[in-house]
C-alpha cells in the first residue's frame, strides 16, 4: 500500500524503532522505521535505500519479484525525500561491518511518503559537496549531518552535566537581565533602543559580571547560569557575536578554592562525557608564560621553550644583536639535517608577514654529522655558535631559530613561531589535553594610543593583596606591574576560562576606577548601583567563567566553535539563513524615536 497523506496516517504509527536501533537480534520482528532518504540503489530486480534519522541508518530492501508497485515507488523516491516504511527485519546477507545496523535489514511492505524534498544544494554527508557559506545558508540541511548533529548532542550533555556537578556542589542557577546598561569599558555594545524611553538604550550583556557580583551581595553564595552573551567585535573562527558562558561567582572563598572547585569541574566534565582522565593542572605564573612561550595562553603539548640568549649573543660587534632590548630563540630538535635554505627562507618570509612583524630570521643549523651551518656564520664562530646551543639547552641535530628587537613584541612574535613549528612537526594534531592555570596577571594595560590604563580582565579584578599599596604610586611602570588577584584556564593553548578574586570594598574600587581614568562623577553615573551595594555588608567573593561554546570545540580537537552552536553567524555577523540583520519597517522606526531622515 503507497500513500502520499500523512493526514491517513495514524500519528502513533511512524516509528516502532530509531534507525540506529536494530541489532540481529530483532531478526523476525514487525517494526515501524521513519525518516530521511539518505540514498537508494537500483541493482536488477532489487532496491536498496538507505533511511536515516537522527540516530543511525537502517537499510530498506524492496523486491521486485515480491511487490512490483512497492518497488517501483521505491525508486523514484529522492534524497531527503521523509518516508515511513513497515515491513520484516530479516538478516543481511551482505553485511555492513562498519555500520551497527549492518547485519539487519528491513524487507519493506509497506511505504508512505510523508514529504517529498526537493533535490538539496549539497549532499548530506558526513563529507559534503557544500562550501561553508552555502551550508550556513541552508543550516537546517546541514544540521542533518551526522558530523553536525554529534556536536550538537555533545553541547547538550555538557550542559548536563555541568548542571549536575554545579548542582551538587550547591550552586544555585539563577538567570540574569539581557537588557541592562551600556558601559564604555571593554568590547563594543550590542545596543537596543527603548520605545516607552525615546532617545535611551539598553544594552545586551557581555557578560553578567556586576548582576553575579550582586547575588553575592543579595546572599545567594554561590551561583551559575549557563548564559548568552554579546559583543559587537570583529570576528575570527573561535568567536561569535553571541556566545555562550559558563557563567559562575561564590561568596567567602580565596583564591585556592575558586581554582579547587573549577579544576574539578573540569575534571568532571572530561570523565564523563570523554571518559578521560585530568591529571593535576600545573601552574605557571603569567610573566613565566610570556618569558618562556611567548603567550599567555601557552600550548603544553610540546616543549620548545623559548631562551633569553642576551647574556650569550650581544657585545659581540653583531649590530643585529648588540641594538637589540632582547634577544631570543626556540631550539627545534631533530630537524637540523632536514631544513634545507630554502625551507629556512620560506620560514623568515612567514615571521616577516605583516600578522607576525619580524625584520628577520636568524638561523643554526646543528647537523648530526658536527657541522654548523648559520645565516650569521660569518660574523661568529662555531665555539660561539655551541654557546648558543648549550643556552638553548640543544643538541647536535637541533635547528635553533632567533630572532630580536624590543622585548614585548619579540616574545610574541616567538611564541608564535614556536606555534608554528609545532604545527608543521605535527605536534598539534596530538590527542591529548594539556590545562593548566596562569595565575598573576598585571591588574592594567597601558594604550600609547588613548595614554591611559585599561583593566586587562575587567574594573572589578582585586589587586593581589601586597600590592594594593601600588595603586597610588604616580610611576606608571610601577602601575605597569600592579598584579591582579587573576587567573585564566587553558587548555591546548586556547583560553577556556577566566576569573578573579573581585573586590568588595567601595573605597578600594573608587581606587580601581581612579586608575582607570574615571571621574568620581563618572564612576558614579555608570556603577554607583554596584558600589552602592557594596556599603551594606558585601561579602568577599570571586568567580570564573568558561567559554562554552570553545570548551566544546577544544574537547573534540576543533578550532573553530561554529559547529557547535546550531545556528551560527559568518565572519560578517551574518545569519546567512535568515538574512539579518535586515532594515527594518519606517514605522517601527519611528515608534523608537529613530526616525532617521534622508
Amino acid at each position: 500500500m503507497f500513500n502520499f497523506e500523512p493526514s491517513k496516517m495514524n500519528l502513533m504509527s511512524y516509528r516502532s524503532h530509531h534507525c540506529g536501533e536494530l541489532r540481529i537480534s530483532d531478526v523476525g520482528q514487525k517494526v515501524v522505521l521513519s525518516g530521511w532518504v539518505q540514498k537508494g540503489r537500483d541493482l536488477g530486480g532489487m532496491t536498496f535505500i538507505d533511511l536515516r534519522d537522527r540516530y543511525g541508518i537502517t537499510q530498506l530492501v524492496f523486491n521486485m519479484d515480491t511487490d512490483e508497485s512497492l518497488c517501483k515507488i521505491a525508486r523514484s523516491l529522492g534524497r531527503e525525500f521523509v518516508i515511513t516504511a513497515s515491513g520484516e527485519v530479516t538478516e543481511r546477507s551482505n553485511k555492513n561491518p562498519d555500520r551497527p545496523t549492518g547485519e539487519i535489514e528491513i524487507n519493506v511492505e509497506d511505504l508512505t511518503v510523508v514529504n517529498p524534498s526537493k533535490t538539496p544544494p549539497f549532499t548530506i554527508e558526513e563529507e559534503t559537496d557544500g562550501g561553508e557559506e552555502l551550508r550556513m545558508k541552508y543550516r537546517y540541511l546541514d544540521i542533518r549531518r551526522d558530523t553536525i548533529q554529534k556536536k550538537l548532542i555533545f553541547r547538550s550533555k555538557l550542559a548536563l552535566e555541568t548542571r549536575k556537578y554545579l548542582d551538587s556542589k550547591n550552586f544555585i542557577e539563577v538567570e540574569t537581565p539581557f537588557l541592562i546598561k551600556s558601559t564604555p569599558e571593554g568590547a563594543r555594545d550590542f545596543v537596543v533602543p527603548s520605545r516607552m524611553n525615546k532617545g535611551e538604550f539598553y544594552a545586551l550583556p557581555q557578560s553578567p559580571q556586576t548582576f553575579k557580583q550582586l547575588l553575592m551581595v543579595s546572599g545567594m553564595e554561590r551561583y551559575f547560569q549557563i548564559v548568552k552573551c554579546f559583543r559587537d567585535e570583529d570576528l575570527r573562527a573561535d568567536r561569535q557575536p553571541e556566545f555562550t558562558q559558563i557563567d559562575c561567582e561564590m561568596a567567602f572563598v580565596d583564591r585556592e578554592e575558586v581554582l579547587d572547585t573549577f579544576e574539578s569541574l573540569t575534571k568532571h566534565l572530561f570523565r564523563s562525557t570523554l571518559n578521560i582522565e585530568l591529571g593535576d593542572f600545573p601552574r605557571l605564573d603569567y610573566n613565566q608564560a610570556i618569558e618562556k612561550y611567548g603567550s599567555d595562553k601557552p600550548d603544553l603539548r610540546f616543549d620548545m621553550p623559548i631562551h633569553n640568549l642576551n647574556q650569550t649573543v650581544k657585545d659581540s660587534g653583531f649590530v643585529v644583536f648588540d641594538s637589540a632590548e632582547y634577544v631570543g630563540g626556540i631550539c627545534v630538535p631533530g630537524v637540523a639535517d632536514e631544513y634545507s635554505n630554502k625551507d629556512l627562507k620560506k620560514l623568515t618570509e612567514w615571521v616577516q608577514r605583516p600578522q607576525i612583524g619580524a625584520k628577520g630570521l636568524v638561523y643554526a643549523k646543528f647537523q648530526t654529522d658536527g657541522s654548523i651551518k648559520s645565516s650569521v656564520g660569518k660574523f661568529f664562530n662555531d665555539d660561539q655558535l655551541l654557546e648558543w646551543l648549550d643556552r638553548a639547552e640543544g643538541s647536535k641535530g637541533d635547528l635553533l631559530l632567533i630572532l630580536a628587537g624590543d622585548k614585548d613584541n619579540s616574545l610574541k612574535q616567538l611564541g608564535a613561531l614556536r606555534l608554528e613549528m609545532g604545527k608543521r612537526l605535527g605536534y598539534l594534531d596530538s590527542t591529548e589535553f594539556k590545562p593548566l592555570w596562569v595565575l598573576d596577571f598585571p591588574l592594567l594595560e597601558w594604550d600609547e594610543d588613548t595614554q591611559r590604563f585599561y583593566a586587562m580582565h575587567h574594573p572589578f579584578t582585586a589587586p593581589a593583596a601586597e600590592d594594593i599599596y601600588k595603586m597610588d604610586s604616580p610611576d606608571r611602570e610601577v602601575l605597569k606591574n600592579l598584579k591582579a588577584n587573576a587567573y585564566d584556564l587553558v587548555i591546548n593553548g586556547a583560553e577556556i576560562g577566566g576569573g578573579s578574586i573581585r573586590i568588595h570594598d567601595r573605597k578600594l574600587q573608587a581606587r580601581n576606577f581612579k586608575l582607570l581614568g574615571f571621574t568620581a562623577e563618572e564612576a558614579e553615573e555608570q556603577f554607583g548601583f554596584l558600589m552602592g551595594a557594596f556599603e551594606y555588608g558585601a561579602p568577599p567573593h570571586g568567580g570564573i567563567a568558561f567559554g562554552f561554546d570553545r570548551l566544546c570545540a577544544v574537547m573534540n580537537h576543533q578550532n573553530s566553535i561554529r559547529d557547535f552552536i546550531a545556528f551560527p553567524k559568518n565572519n560578517m555577523g551574518r545569519d546567512l539563513m535568515i538574512n539579518a540583520p535586515a532594515p527594518i519597517d519606517k514605522e517601527q522606526l519611528k515608534d523608537l524615536g529613530l526616525d532617521l531622515k534622508d
